[in-house]
């Protein structure tokens, strides 16, 4: 019996270019729900052709950061939502939901259009349960606000959690949207690339 020493091992393929983006997945202790590459989400529509979670690498290492911080302190973990979204997927995005209080029009573009923003929620690890945030992701009304005060004190203290620790660490708000963040100052351009989808 050959040893695992004489095994022919095939290294790990990387499928992008690594001084542009960073890929986020389950490796990194991280959850991933990428609504846009399946129907469930507002569109009910898949906008991605195949999941994957792709970051501007100084974004990706700053959440990478945050996430061990949870975890060591909480026992916490980040569940992503949506991350780099090229700009075909926001024209796609567009096309179904044409109403700028909700979707970025594609000519100016989003933060997600540039690497640079997330859509998230923390998860509880031991149970996998999420945190009640009050709503949904993607959730439209009022309820979702940053500023909403409607809702009962535990909801209140996961999103000034959130909000704090995110903030703290550079990333910044929406008023409209209790699950994006964005971290500002990396002077990316919005983007087209779209990530190869291995199993297609």
């Amino acid at each position: 019996m050959e040893s695992v020493t004489q095994l022919d091992l095939a290294p790990i393929s990387i499928d992008y270019d690594t001084t542009l983006w960073t890929e986020i997945s389950t490796a990194d202790g991280i959850l991933l729900d990428l609504r846009y590459a399946t129907s469930d989400n507002f569109t009910l529509s898949q906008i991605y052709p195949c999941g994957r979670c792709f970051l501007r690498p100084a974004v990706a290492k700053r959440l990478l950061l945050l996430n061990e911080k949870i975890k060591t302190e909480k026992n916490y973990q980040f569940k992503l939502y949506d991350c780099y979204r090229p700009r075909p997927a926001q024209q796609r995005l567009w096309d179904k939901h044409p109403n700028p209080t909700h979707v970025m029009h594609p000519s100016k573009g989003s933060m997600h259009n540039r690497g640079a923003a997330v859509d998230l929620t923390l998860v509880v690890i031991d149970s996998g349960q999420e945190l009640d945030m009050g709503t949904e992701f993607d959730y439209f009304g009022r309820e979702a606000r940053q500023d909403y005060t409607g809702h009962n004190d535990f909801v209140l203290t996961n999103r000034t959690y959130l909000r704090r620790l995110m903030e703290e660490a550079g990333f910044k708000s929406i008023k409209s949207e209790w699950w994006h963040y964005s971290l500002s100052g990396q002077h990316s351009a919005l983007s087209s690339w779209e990530w190869p989808c291995p199993d297609l």
